[in-house]
């Protein structure tokens, strides 16, 4: 058990928990939420160890141990990657030194009757039993199936580490981590290094993990297929559910609907209660009632209402410009890297308007084939071609990396913007979150999650007909990714994707091409739908050598796929249409609430005309039920878009 008392931090002045409270069971599978900003990375620094409270105690039961993978670290480059690994096993180690000193110890005593001597044999058994039970006398078989479950390779085991990129050093301390097999597992965003098949393992690994996992993502699939209970940072407050993230998104709405009816009954309480209190408050025979009224006010507990964020994201790609008919035209394409062959015989042939993802392990080509496609890459074999009149728009995977720290914000931006672009910079980084205070900041100051705001934000400033786009939802969080996505959807050109984020990808791209073993075949439908289909792939090749499958809950969960993604359509026709209703409200009540201003100006000024009176309530009356609509409406989109 896992214990938090009266936790306090603050944060700039700010308090980012005040007196937090909760427990964790040594079993439990907890998703942590909440906007950016909220304390999710704070409070698991807190719960490790690794940073202090202001106030508040975190109490574990005596003998229990904490592991921690942060968002971003600095790896362990000495040795190979088996041996950073097998470093995990480090107190292991140390108690078969123990061990081995007792043997000796053993060994030389010849007192077989005695007391200390029977004493001194129990504690070599209890010793023995205890590192047999820490997987001390098969470290080397336990590390191998998560080496190769992360996605590594027998061959990768005795390469330096220097030789991996970062992204897979990170997959090293990850297994470094859970081969530790800590009894409170903390896992800061485990997903961002990882593709889809090693995300599924990871699921499968925690979901069955013997300790407490608690983790913070921006995944909704991950946290659904592993998470029972959800616990929600918001305005130094948390609230705890027994449910996953999909159930935990409705409980939430349903939560804020009621403080939100509440707070409106409140209010229409306290509005009559003043009308009562300023008609009859000079009148002699009312006086009792109008105390007694001013009494009821002083004593009433306000509804609070919980912290909803306006600010998110807002923007849509520009116009596609026309182009021809044929975008990208490959035959025979093929990379190599010395002599290792990334891919080869790859052909393709990709028409405009097409939606389409690259999938597969991290190391199969999906990155080189987007930068042989833009041109970063020159020297492949076979051919490649870019179609007639095709502008490429490309997000690549480093991109938050690429910009230039020494630039402010501004910079960033004005430095490649032409023409009309320029006056409307600052509107295009308002959408994107920059106010004013955050123009002139340098680039190199900025979070992970700014950064890739920045790098979107560039991608607006040249109309393009094809996107490319590599990882882009990395360091975005749930709202910005549902923006980015529904402007995908909405986007009239052709779309290549590199994702890992299945959430993401349902209903945006209607083919898929996977990189497997050297090679890239196309496959027509939806994620899920190849995920499943991928399952069977290898089913057949074991149990099928006639490549038929007849089991009728295979073909069920095709079909459900197929359901889903249909789902999926609607409910961006559905989110598409609340927006506009919103947006359509917001107009009518800024055009009211101006009209009643300038009525009001008159009424100031002296006027007694009878009809603007008369004018004046009625205007009064629509826009109250323009925002209680409007209310209304904003808890409609809110609750679809987490749905």
């Amino acid at each position: 058990m896992l214990s938090v008392n009266n936790l306090s931090v603050q944060f700039t002045g700010q308090n980012l928990f005040s007196s937090v409270t909760f427990n964790i069971a040594d079993n439990d599978r907890i998703g942590l939420v909440g906007k950016n900003g909220a304390g999710k990375s704070t409070l698991l620094k807190i719960l490790c160890g690794q940073q202090e409270p202001e106030s508040g105690t975190i109490v574990i039961a005596s003998g229990q141990t904490v592991g921690y993978l942060p968002q971003e670290m600095i790896p362990d480059h000495e040795g190979s990657v088996l041996d950073v690994a097998l470093k995990a096993f480090s107190h292991i180690d140390d108690l078969e030194a123990q061990l081995a000193s007792l043997s000796d110890e053993i060994a030389n005593r010849t007192d077989y009757e005695s007391d200390s001597y029977l004493r001194l044999i129990q504690r070599h058994n209890d010793l023995s039993d205890h590192i047999s039970l820490l997987g001390g006398n098969n470290r080397g078989e336990l590390a191998e199936k998560i080496l190769l479950g992360l996605g590594f390779l027998h061959s990768d085991f005795h390469r330096p580490m220097t030789e991996f990129s970062g992204g897979w050093q990170m997959r090293v301390q990850l297994a470094k981590l859970l081969l530790q097999h800590p009894d409170f597992l903390l896992l800061d965003e485990p997903t961002n290094h990882l593709d889809i098949v090693s995300i599924q393992w990871l699921e499968s690994f925690l979901s069955s993990y013997a300790g407490a996992v608690i983790l913070v993502s921006h995944d909704r699939t991950f946290l659904d297929h592993i998470t029972t209970r959800t616990i929600e940072i918001t305005a130094g407050r948390i609230y705890d559910y027994k449910a996953s993230y999909s159930d935990y998104v409705v409980l939430m709405q349903e939560r804020r609907a009621s403080q939100m009816a509440s707070l409106t009954n409140q209010q229409r309480q306290i509005a009559q209660i003043e009308a009562f209190i300023e008609r009859f408050r000079y009148k002699a025979t009312k006086s009792k009632q109008v105390q007694s009224r001013i009494k009821m006010l002083e004593k009433m507990d306000l509804t609070q209402i919980d912290e909803i964020s306006s600010e998110s994201i807002h923007f849509r790609f520009p116009p596609a410009p026309h182009s021809g008919k044929i975008v990208v035209e490959a035959q025979a394409l093929s990379k190599h890297y010395g002599d290792h062959c990334v891919f080869s015989g790859v052909d393709l042939l990709i028409t405009a308007g097409s939606k389409i993802a690259f999938v597969g392990k991290n190391g199969e080509g999906k990155s080189t084939l987007a930068k042989i496609l833009v041109g970063d890459i020159r020297d492949y074999g076979g051919v490649c071609k870019i179609g007639h009149q095709v502008v490429i728009g490309y997000y690549a995977q480093n991109q938050a990396a690429m910009l230039d720290g020494e630039k402010t914000v501004f910079q960033t931006i004005d430095d490649i913007a032409l023409g009309d672009i320029r006056p409307k910079i600052r509107n295009i980084l308002g959408s994107f979150l920059f106010d004013e205070d955050d123009i002139d900041k340098k680039v190199k100051v900025l979070s992970g999650g700014e950064k890739a705001r920045l790098a979107l934000a560039k991608l607006l400033l040249t109309p393009s007909n094809l996107l490319i786009l590599d990882e882009p939802t990395n360091h975005l969080d749930m709202d910005s990714k549902d923006v980015l996505k529904n402007a995908l959807l909405q986007y009239t050109g052709t779309l290549i994707l590199v994702s890992h984020d299945r959430d993401f990808l349902q209903g945006l791209t209607d083919s898929l091409y996977e990189f497997r073993n050297g090679e890239v075949h196309e496959f027509k439908g939806d994620i899920f739908e190849f995920l499943e289909w991928r399952r069977l792939e290898d089913l057949k090749q074991l149990d099928h050598p006639t490549g038929k499958s007849e089991n009728p809950q295979i073909q069920k969960s095709v079909s459900q796929s197929k359901l889903d993604y249909q789902q999926s359509k609607e409910r961006e026709r559905e989110l598409r249409k609340l927006r506009n209703e919103v947006s359509k409200l917001e107009e009518e009540i800024s055009s009211l609430e101006q009209k009643v201003a300038d009525i009001e100006a008159k009424l100031a000024n002296g006027t007694t005309d009878p009809a603007i009176f008369e004018d004046y309530q009625t205007l009064k009356t629509t826009l109250e039920q323009r925002i209680s609509s409007w209310e209304e409406a904003v808890i409609n989109l809110e609750t679809a878009q987490n749905q």
